[in-house]
């Protein structure tokens, strides 16, 4: 049965496969076993991250692509929901409207991208995308009349996921239910959902297809596979989960704008949290998803930890302050790649097979 679920494609590593459960688990869990906003917060950003990073790790990782477009598709995602919410109040029908607007938008993009584009050399169409997400970022910004600008746009959502909605007076195991746990949990049963799609489609003829235009393109397109073809469609693909991704995030904060969604800085994390965890495996997306964000919301807290150790001591005192953990995470990527060449992922799958008889 698991072995059905997970599209064939086990883990392969006993180790991987005690982490993902963890993860899994954890994630499941996180409302009860970790309370606290904060901790919620992360454990949302983790599941959306997922998404995020295994939609470009379809384009990336199995079909060989470089896109710098991810967080356009993203963008519109959010600003779907977001604008939709906003012009037609809160409620299930703003919600649908807007994700199925961003979902035929995000289609309509991508297929144009992936037809003119990907005829170009791997580093033109790379240039191509960058230039296209700038493009958006500056009109999200100036179209103020519809997506607010530089301060974005903040709404409501349908009761059910309001904060307010409480429909038990009492606690259950320690917390009080309201809107903010169904919400978490719209999420992870959503992104749960759409990872076990991605995982079916990298695992099927269609994904074998896109594996074989990676290793060598010339002899996929000599055996009788239109390469354009099979690569616009993996474009599609990854926008639409990506775009999903985005609609997800903007109904757990309420809010989107330029630098939630649409920044370079979000697009430099998918790339980190791809090689971190292993690209062309899926299951890098999970467990490089849950160190970075681990690293980047909890990182500052143990160098605080470790300066308030260290007081007294002049350098070293100075050397690990909060104020410089992008050093250390940037040390902690360096160290990573260095050690973890294929991604954990692929280190651990690695090793199980050194292991084998």
């Amino acid at each position: 049965m698991l072995n059905r679920l997970l599209s064939h494609d086990l883990p392969r590593s006993r180790w991987l496969a005690i982490a993902l459960l963890l993860i899994v688990i954890g994630l499941a869990v996180a409302p009860f076993a970790f309370p606290g906003s904060k901790s919620l917060n992360v454990a949302a950003k983790m599941l959306v991250f997922i998404l995020l990073v295994a939609s470009y790790d379809l384009l990336l990782g199995y079909t060989g692509i470089v896109s710098f477009a991810h967080t356009m598709f993203f963008g519109i995602g959010a600003y779907g929901v977001a604008v939709a919410s906003t012009r037609m109040g809160e409620g299930w029908p703003a919600l649908a409207v807007g994700v199925a607007g961003a979902l035929l938008i995000s289609l309509a993009l991508s297929l144009v991208i992936g037809l003119f584009s990907l005829r170009v050399k791997a580093i033109f169409y790379a240039m191509i995308t960058l230039a296209v997400a700038s493009a958006f970022q500056t009109l999200a910004s100036q179209l103020s009349d519809i997506t607010g600008g530089e301060d974005g746009l903040s709404f409501k959502n349908p009761t059910l996921f309001s904060p307010s909605f409480e429909p038990f007076e009492n606690v259950v195991l320690g917390i009080t239910i309201d809107g903010r746990i169904f919400s978490y949990y719209a999420l992870f049963f959503v992104v749960l959902g759409l990872f076990l799609v991605l995982l079916r489609i990298v695992n099927s003829p269609f994904g074998r297809v896109l594996q074989a235009i990676r290793e060598n393109d010339f002899r996929a397109e000599a055996i009788g596979f239109r390469t354009v073809v099979f690569r616009t469609l993996s474009n599609v693909l990854s926008a639409l989960f990506a775009c999903a991704a985005g609609a997800l995030l903007a109904l757990w904060l309420r809010y989107t704008g330029p630098d939630t969604t649409l920044s370079f800085e979000i697009m430099l994390d998918i790339l980190l949290i791809v090689v971190i965890g292993g690209m062309g495996t899926m299951y890098g997306a999970v467990v490089g998803a849950v160190l970075f964000v681990l690293a980047q919301n909890y990182l500052q807290d143990l160098l605080k930890i470790g300066a308030t150790a260290l007081e007294g001591v002049p350098v070293l005192a100075q050397f690990v302050s909060p104020d410089r953990w992008l050093l250390w995470l940037g040390v902690l990527f360096v160290l990573s790649v260095y050690h973890f060449p294929t991604g954990v992922v692929g280190r651990l799958r690695a090793l199980a097979l050194s292991h084998k008889p």
